[in-house]
């Protein structure tokens, strides 16, 4: 099938690219150019493993990007890949998908085959009937059937994102229209999962639902690693316990610092927002954002207790991505600690594998160093707030501390004399 992607963004780039895979060919639209130019030749924006090598062998073949929206005209199916960041008032903006399903409107206009408009991006229940489909077409200025709309949300987890393409849970497609259901599920011939089919509303809300629900079991974990901590209970062994009960599951019931990220934050924000719009109280949800900020700052609590005063001291933090394999930062738990650090005078030396240049966006006044080893040398205390594996390998690097104060936020160490925030 021949394909139209609006946003090079991480979920824009990862399903072009997987499509590709998949034999449709795919026009990717990215307005910012040197963004664009980067991908032309092969280059990903950011660290996903086996993106870069995806783009290579479809590029110039069935993979095609381009700064014009009217080289969509002639798919039969255009993606809305663009991001939803959340609004001062913890609310979704809307103002790129507004923009893009304009465009997209303008760029079918003379177009006489039907097309299939379909929303990716995460988005509140009701947006693409009522913002998405009728910007479409106003700008498209016919009414005469030839466009249907879809939403299929994506469930794609950072660092593994394309393994998750491939090998999904489910596939959701909501939908007004059969012919708009026919053709998403097409797309997907060749993958083996179960399709799930609903109105376009409820497939917008099973992708809130599911990120909210995530982020409560993470943030219920935390909790009972809180009490567990208090009583010299092991929390990951209690975890252990209640994981293999079938109705839980042991995923996302690893206590620690917290979850970040670029979805879970900003959905729980978004889904509270809904809620309390519609006249309803979210008292759960606000729970889980609570806990969520405040679990960090418990390792700043648990440090000065160890060393005392901070001002002076030197502190590495190990890990500044929000999890491992990739380079993305927004949301890192690292960034309160950071942040808390530097407000107490802590001269804060970091090591990410990946994310040094992200972080230093961010902070450009703390020190940043090649390798964990280095960063260690003459601090006072260590801080692990990323799950990387390599940190698991960690031991003798630990001795050029001044002192053996590490405290972790995920539990990866392997080492002596480590201490879980929660554990």
């Amino acid at each position: 099938m021949r394909i139209s992607i609006i946003g090079a963004g991480y979920v824009g780039l990862v399903t072009a690219a997987c499509f590709s895979e998949l034999g449709h060919e795919v026009h990717l639209v990215e307005i910012d150019r040197e963004k664009a130019g980067a991908i032309d030749r092969g280059i990903a924006p950011f660290h996903e493993p086996g993106l870069e090598a995806l783009l290579k062998k479809h590029l110039l073949r069935n993979l095609e990007i381009t700064c014009e929206y009217q080289e969509i005209a002639g798919s039969e199916c255009t993606f809305i890949c663009v991001g939803t960041p959340s609004s001062p008032d913890g609310s979704a903006d809307l103002c790129f998908i507004r923009s893009a399903a304009h465009s997209i409107g303008d760029a079918l206009k003379g177009e006489g085959d039907p097309h299939t408009v379909v929303v990716k991006s995460t988005v509140p229940p009701g947006t693409t009937r009522t913002v998405v489909a009728p910007a479409v077409m106003e700008a498209f200025g016919r009414q005469d059937g030839l466009i249907t709309f879809a939403m299929n949300p994506e469930f794609l987890r950072e660092g593994r994102a394309v393994e998750d393409f491939f090998h999904p849970d489910r596939i959701v497609i909501g939908y007004s229209e059969d012919i708009a259901c026919r053709k998403v599920a097409a797309l997907y011939d060749g993958i083996d999962a179960p399709i799930v089919t609903s109105g376009l509303e409820a497939a917008e809300m099973i992708k809130y639902a599911s990120n909210a629900f995530l982020a409560a079991k993470i943030s219920f974990s935390n909790e009972i690693g809180n009490i567990c901590k208090r009583l010299g209970i092991d929390v990951y062994e209690v975890m252990r316990g209640v994981g293999l009960d079938t109705r839980i599951s042991p995923q996302f019931l690893n206590a620690g610092a917290g979850f970040g990220g670029s979805c879970f934050p900003k959905d729980v924000s978004a889904l509270i927002h809904l809620a309390e719009s519609i006249g309803e109280e979210p008292r759960i949800l606000k729970s889980v954002m609570e806990v969520n900020e405040h679990q960090a700052f418990r390792m700043i609590t648990m440090l000065e207790s160890r060393i005392g005063d901070l001002c002076g001291k030197q502190v590495a933090v190990l890990g500044l991505a929000f999890k491992d394999n990739t380079d993305d930062v927004r949301d890192s738990r690292a960034i309160p600690v950071i942040s808390a650090l530097v407000d107490r005078g802590a001269v804060v030396r970091a090591f990410d594998p990946l994310a040094n240049t992200a972080m230093a966006r961010i902070f450009p006044g703390i020190n940043y160093y090649g390798s964990a080893e280095e960063a260690l040398t003459g601090a006072d205390a260590c801080l692990v707030m990323t799950e990387w594996p390599e940190f698991a390998q960690l031991e003798d690097e630990f001795d050029r501390m001044k002192s053996r104060v590490i405290i972790e936020g995920r539990r990866i160490l392997t080492c002596k004399e480590k201490e879980g925030i929660c554990w």
